[in-house]
């Protein structure tokens, strides 16, 4: 069971625990080492950017966005929304405007913190230039880089809040409860556009209460956080996790395996989860022997096909103590299945693990019928973990949701004796690159956004680096010429990097079936002949 009682507990209430509890242990560190707060100093922190958002007008279940990297700010704008009762939406850092504009559209959020100075990206004026209409989009906040007219700074913002008496503030943060809604975090569906995800605090504190007893997270254990802000692995299994149990925050804005092991090296960092490709990387790196990487102990994977010998040599090579696979989706609060720290290699590397604590998971066929162990089936799973729905989807919702509760994943899967699930098919056409889940239906209506583009169809193909990438066929519009490399440098321009085909073939039409649907194995047929040398 759980180490810890959350009952009751809210995001915000966890960051007023912590400080009682942890006091100046260390909380976080950032920017190389100049910024370490203690977790008095976070509850401080806390309570400064929750005056700053009730001063500008944030009411209890109004939606503000982050869209900034892996920084303490992130987290200190966050619990500013949570502490007024405000719901959080994370923004990806890989969206261009339109995608992101279509999330803050979405949700009608009042505010959005972010940065102009990430990777030479200004995201203020990319969201400008997407030229979108945002009536509720009331105020601009800069993180960090300058802030440009009609936005305002994060420094000027938190000023403001020195109107608000700290009374004020303290009983707004003591006002949220469990059952109001933390965040949305809005994932990509078949039907090709996103759907915010409704998660209240409770669901959020008790399943990473679950998740972190099951890991093994402890007080004063240092916590790498290399998985982004803007998904559930890196905001509640990462920095919210760490509050919850007490470990030091340390973020990471871009992954690049030297500079992982140099910080590794220099904060004896003890914890570091991310992908396969993330761990790969580390032990294929030249240079790994001249760091001392002596304090790492424990990683969480998953999110891709993890080899085998990855988990052994992870084991052999380094000093893990832990290494853990899951399963989940942003459906069910970012966890639905996890292995279990005494699990062997074979069984961390094929299986995904057997519910968390207190949910029910099962394999059933398409009338809902749960089938026997070792029949594959569809992964549906409920209990406490299940989303409230989906923000203003109510046909969505009850369509992945039935009436007796069980999210219906879209997954399929087989189940063992010992109630273990291993993934078998992908959610319908969804396929996975360098983590990051790419939604074909998706990426088709955005490629559809070029003039000269009448149809589009995309597959994902195996590649070495990545897992698996995009190949899309597109059928120009009558009139209109178009070549592979003319798409890819479009695509570039109007989506996320992870989303960009990385081959394109220009197709005179699409193969489909009777009912007009394109058929999809034979795009992946071609996509394979393609590929072989």
């Amino acid at each position: 069971m759980p180490a810890s009682n959350v009952t009751g507990l809210t995001i915000p209430g966890l960051v007023r625990r912590a400080a009682r509890e942890h006091g100046d242990r260390e909380a976080l560190v950032d920017d190389d080492g100049t910024v370490r707060l203690g977790f008095g100093r976070l509850d401080d922190i806390m309570v400064a950017s929750t005056r700053a958002a009730i001063a500008a007008g944030l009411e209890p279940g109004d939606r503000a966005s982050v869209w900034a990297p892996n920084i303490h700010q992130w987290i200190g704008a966050a619990l500013g929304i949570l502490g007024a009762g405000g719901v959080l939406v994370p923004l990806n850092t890989r969206f261009k405007g339109d995608e992101a504009a279509y999330v803050l559209g979405k949700s009608r959020g009042r505010m959005l913190f972010t940065v102009t100075d990430f990777l030479d990206t200004d995201y203020v004026a990319m969201l400008r230039a997407a030229d979108a209409d945002l009536p509720a989009l009331e105020r601009i906040i800069v993180l960090s880089g300058e802030a440009p007219d009609g936005t305002v700074s994060a420094l000027d913002y938190m000023a403001e809040g020195e109107s608000v008496a700290l009374d004020d503030a303290n009983a707004r943060i003591d006002a949220v409860r469990p059952d109001d809604l933390s965040d949305l975090i809005f994932t990509s569906g078949t039907t090709g556009r996103p759907k915010g995800v409704m998660v209240t605090h409770g669901q959020s504190v008790r399943v990473y209460d679950a998740w972190t007893d099951v890991i093994g997270l402890r007080a004063g254990d240092r916590y790498l956080i290399v998985n982004p802000f803007f998904h559930a692995f890196g905001y509640k299994a990462g920095w919210m996790s760490c509050i919850l149990r007490g470990a030091t925050i340390v973020p990471f804005k871009v992954f690049e395996v030297p500079k992982v092991l140099e910080m590794v090296a220099k904060e004896r960092i003890t914890v570091l989860p991310g992908p396969p490709t993330l761990l790969q990387g580390i032990l294929d790196f030249p240079g790994r022997d001249s760091y001392d990487l002596s304090s790492l102990r424990l990683t969480v994977t998953g999110a891709a096909a993890v080899p085998v010998r990855l988990v052994e040599r992870l084991r052999e090579e380094m000093t893990f103590e832990t290494i853990i696979t899951g399963y989940g989706l942003t459906e069910s609060t970012g966890t639905t299945a996890m292995c279990r720290h005494d699990d062997d290699p074979e069984t961390i590397a094929n299986w995904s693990g057997r519910a968390i604590p207190d949910t029910e998971l099962r394999i059933v066929d398409d009338a809902g019928h749960e089938l026997p162990r070792g029949e594959p089936g569809e992964v549906v799973t409920r209990g406490y973990h299940v989303m409230r729905g989906y923000f203003e989807e109510p046909e969505e919702t009850a369509a992945t949701i039935d009436a007796e509760g069980w999210l219906h994943t879209g997954d399929i899967g087989v189940m063992d004796e010992r109630g273990y699930v291993r993934i078998t098919d992908r959610k319908k056409d969804m396929f996975i690159v360098g983590g990051f889940n790419a939604y074909p239906a998706e990426i088709e209506n955005l490629l559809l956004g070029n003039d000269k583009i009448a149809q589009a169809a995309l597959v994902g193909v195996p590649d070495e680096r990545m897992g698996e990438v995009g190949m899309a066929f597109v059928v120009p519009r009558p009139g209109e010429s178009i070549d592979a490399d003319e798409v890819i440098a479009w695509a570039r321009e109007h989506m996320a990097n992870y989303k960009v085909p990385r081959a394109v073939e220009i197709v005179d039409a699409l193969p489909l079936n009777a009912s007009g649907k394109v058929l999809k194995y034979e795009l992946r047929d071609r996509a394979a002949v393609r590929a072989r040398p």
